[in-house]
């Protein structure tokens, strides 16, 4: 059967906020044993990052950096954000204080974060990455907090699982050859290379390379587990076992394996349990109404 698109949404919204609210309780620990199941669920920047996008999208019916970064900024002004990466919060204080948004993202080898890879899902349900034009505007986005190629391309490389997904692929290993034919020469893409001739597990893979803030770390990974894991839990559970930026590697995890299997496929009392579920909920069913000019 045919998954819709408003469930496909649902599913990456609620699915990234799913991941985010288990993941944070353990970022930053090294690798956890006894994993139970925290019993206050509240999302970080990762979902309301993403939720703040959604808004932009949904109030000027159109993909537009300045918009986004100005509903950044509202939020910010709001207090509305918690556990802001230090890239994604030195621009939001350089957008808080009259800089343009296409200048206060953060430069250099260190700024190589998850800070667009964690946000751009909403924008895969309306820019074809294949349109010049489109590609240029995700590009725009990303560089709201993160100038950097390689910030960008893992956030193009979640954007483009997605889409993948929504266009009826099925989250197999041939996600990977689309994925390496369609990315540009990266980290994230050499590393998307060698998982394709391995039979890396999550666990084996966080081993090898680790579960770091680091785009070309996480991105490969919350792939991995959207195309090894047949279980939503499961795979969260081991992602967070595995320690590190687990809050946003579980997030980005949940958004496509949710836009690729829909509402249908999370647990539906875990995701009611989260802080301010009613608010994300409306925010995604707003969002699946919403058409854009192209």
């Amino acid at each position: 059967m045919a998954i819709e698109r408003e469930d496909r949404i649902a599913g990456c919204i609620l699915g990234g906020a799913l991941g985010d609210s288990i993941g944070s309780h353990f970022e930053g620990l090294a690798a956890v044993n006894d994993f139970a199941l925290p019993s206050n669920l509240r999302v970080t920047d990762d979902t309301q990052l993403t939720i703040a996008t959604c808004e932009s999208i949904v109030e000027t019916r159109a993909v537009s950096p300045e918009s986004i970064a100005n509903h950044f900024v509202r939020w910010y002004r709001e207090r509305r954000f918690s556990g802001i990466g230090s890239s994604t919060l030195k621009a939001l204080i350089e957008l808080d204080a009259g800089g343009h948004w296409a200048m206060v993202g953060a430069t250099g080898e260190r700024s190589a974060g998850n800070g667009a890879a964690m946000r751009i899902a909403p924008i895969a349900f309306f820019l074809d990455p294949d349109v010049d034009a489109n590609r240029q505007a995700i590009r725009d986005i990303c560089r709201i907090t993160h100038r950097n190629d390689e910030a960008y391309i893992g956030a193009l490389a979640v954007l483009r699982s997605i889409r993948y997904a929504v266009d009826g692929g099925e989250l197999n290993a041939d996600v990977f050859t689309f994925l390496i034919d369609s990315l540009p020469d990266s980290n994230v893409r050499d590393r998307l290379i060698i998982i394709r001739g391995s039979s890396l597990t999550i666990d084996g893979y966080v081993k090898r390379f680790g579960a770091t803030g680091y785009v070309a770390d996480s991105v490969p990974l919350a792939i991995l587990a959207a195309i090894r894991g047949s279980h939503v839990m499961d795979s969260i559970k081991q992602l967070v076992q595995c320690g590190g930026d687990t809050d946003t590697i579980a997030s980005m995890f949940g958004q496509i394996f949710g836009a690729a299997h829909g509402f249908e496929s999370l647990p539906l009392a875990t995701i009611n349990r989260i802080d301010g579920v009613t608010m994300i909920r409306e925010t995604a069913s707003n969002l699946s109404r919403t058409s854009i000019a192209t």
